[in-house]
């Protein structure tokens, strides 16, 4: 498909899943927009009014709670974080209720953990959950659980939260909505920088700056994390429009604005996409270069004769990355040791391992059904 194909594609899209950032939802004193909140809502009212379903995944309780708090600028410590979220998050909510309501829209506040996204059984639990809110007209409005949160058990940030929801819901498109009009090939703010109005999936944007959180302070995202989370997306057979929040209402009806990131014309099977993007590793087996050739170029499994070393304290079945010798990630899957067991086996062939130890030891450390690559 062609670039204005993808924008019609999104434009048209009868399951959307829109985000919008902290700095695009709070005034230069730090409270709540709530023109700016109007404007996003009367968007997605019209998409609505047109028989399409949306979700909303809204950063925002902790830059809307920390100035009721007292505080000066966002909190860094996880405790005050949560006190933010939690005082801020009420208050995000009920602005959303009373600018829905008026145009006769309900909404349905849903609270995520990485855990409902990490664990097979939660996410079938939220999938039914958006569903039966979509069927009924409500739209969900979607935070991580800021509140009760740890840094072991967060997604990271609202961006990629948005693809997950956004695999998790099987929407048609996403709409990533930041404070920058889209994917520049240079700093934007500089003179010569060039807005790249497409991105074809799997294109090396290596040659690109592309910056961090922004001016305001207030979110945790920023034009990495929005990349990182339309590449997710795209992966999962999702058209990506990114684009400035200023430009919600022409995004939202007629996606003629900011980057379009194009779709895997093979879409990750959900599988993969839950292995390399909603898991969190709890180990790390670093391999040598034989075995990075195996597994990227000929789609092997992993056995114990290619790795060298092993970091981290896991079971059987759980989360590990795979890491090349130069210390990049290769692949993310699901383990058949535990941590204690894998040092004694490193650099050992499966059939001395099956004639020392016994039959059970002659088995891959990751099947290659349970291993999703990150890197081609």
């Amino acid at each position: 498909m062609s670039q204005s194909e993808q924008r019609l594609a999104i434009a048209g899209a009868r399951r959307l899943v829109v985000k919008i950032g902290s700095s695009s939802l709070t005034d230069e004193a730090g409270s709540l927009d709530r023109d700016r909140i109007e404007v996003l809502v009367q968007a997605i009212a019209r998409r609505l009014g047109a028989g399409h379903q949306v979700v909303l995944v809204s950063s925002g309780a902790i830059a809307t709670g920390f100035p009721v708090l007292g505080l000066d600028s966002r909190p860094r410590d996880l405790a005050t974080q949560q006190a933010s979220a939690s005082v801020g998050q009420g208050m995000l909510v009920a602005a959303y209720s009373a600018a829905f309501a008026q145009h006769g829209v309900t909404v349905g506040q849903i609270l995520l953990t990485a855990e409902d996204v990490h664990r097979r059984s939660h996410y079938r639990n939220a999938q039914r959950t958006f569903t039966r809110l979509l069927e009924l007209g409500v739209v969900p409005v979607v935070n991580e659980n800021d509140t009760v949160a740890t840094d072991e058990i967060r997604v990271g940030d609202n961006d990629r939260l948005a693809a997950l929801v956004a695999h998790v819901v099987g929407a048609d498109a996403l709409i990533l909505l930041s404070d920058v009009e889209g994917l520049f090939d240079g700093p934007p703010d500089q003179p010569g920088a060039r807005l790249v109005p497409e991105v074809v999936y799997g294109q090396d944007l290596s040659s690109f700056e592309i910056g961090g959180v922004g001016a305001a302070g207030v979110g945790l995202g920023g034009m990495t994390s929005k990349v990182q989370a339309a590449q997710v997306a795209a992966a999962a057979g999702i058209p990506v429009l990114l684009t400035s929040a200023t430009h919600a209402a022409a995004a939202i009806a007629t996606a003629e604005v900011g980057t379009v990131f194009f779709p895997s014309q093979s879409p990750m099977p959900t599988r993969m996409l839950w292995l390399a993007h909603a898991t969190a590793a709890h180990g790390v087996l670093t391999v040598d270069s034989g075995a990075v050739q195996a597994l990227t170029q000929r789609g092997t499994s992993l056995l114990p004769a290619g790795i060298t070393a092993v970091a981290g304290e896991f079971h059987a079945g759980d989360p590990v990355e795979v890491h090349g010798p130069d210390g990049h990630v290769i692949a993310r899957g699901l383990v058949n040791f535990d941590s204690d067991e894998l040092p004694a086996l490193l650099g050992r062939s499966t059939k001395e391992l099956a004639t020392q130890l016994g039959p059970e030891y002659e088995r891959e450390v990751i099947h290659r059904d349970d291993l999703a690559l990150l890197t081609r």
